[in-house]
């Protein structure tokens, strides 16, 4: 074989070889990945999302609905520090921050992530909480247009 053929097949071979390490790093890079979402936090009562995500939320009256039927539980401007005796952790929670897997780029999911839980409210793990988180929309304690608006408060509370 002459030297030109020899290095040909030398580089060939090269190749071959640098090929199939690339396909064995990328097929061990899929396998290793972490996930790419968590699961969301969901009210323990079932519902979807009420109309209040159809509509625009104004944060300046939907911190007035806050402070009067949502301050007692969740805290001055949502940080939490309410003693909830029988909840798994003791604590109602906080909304300033929120839970991160609510949390969306999207204006929409976020709203009805925040939405499912003030249409129908949620009861804590724990034995016999205190507390429960009251179903403002299934009650008609709150209109559509105050859930908008506690909703564009909550969302204010989270962008930083």
């Amino acid at each position: 074989m002459n030297s030109k053929l020899m290095k040909f097949a030398s580089l060939i071979l090269i190749l071959g070889m640098l090929l199939t390490f690339l396909a064995a790093c990328s097929s061990a890079a899929k396998t290793t990945e972490a996930p790419t979402s968590e699961e969301v936090a969901e009210p323990s009562n079932p519902g979807g999302p009420g109309d209040a995500i159809n509509l625009t939320g104004d944060a300046t009256a939907g911190a007035t609905v806050y402070t009067d039927q949502c301050a007692k539980c969740h805290g001055d401007q949502g940080k939490g520090g309410v003693q909830n005796p029988g909840s798994t952790d003791g604590t109602v929670p906080p909304l300033n921050p929120i839970d991160s897997t609510m949390v969306s780029s999207d204006y929409k999911t976020f709203a009805t992530n925040i939405d499912k839980f003030i249409e129908h409210g949620s009861t804590p793990e724990g034995d016999n909480p205190a507390k429960v988180m009251t179903a403002f929309g299934d009650q008609k304690t709150l209109t559509p247009q105050q859930i908008a608006d506690v909703i564009a408060y909550v969302i204010s509370l989270n962008k930083k």
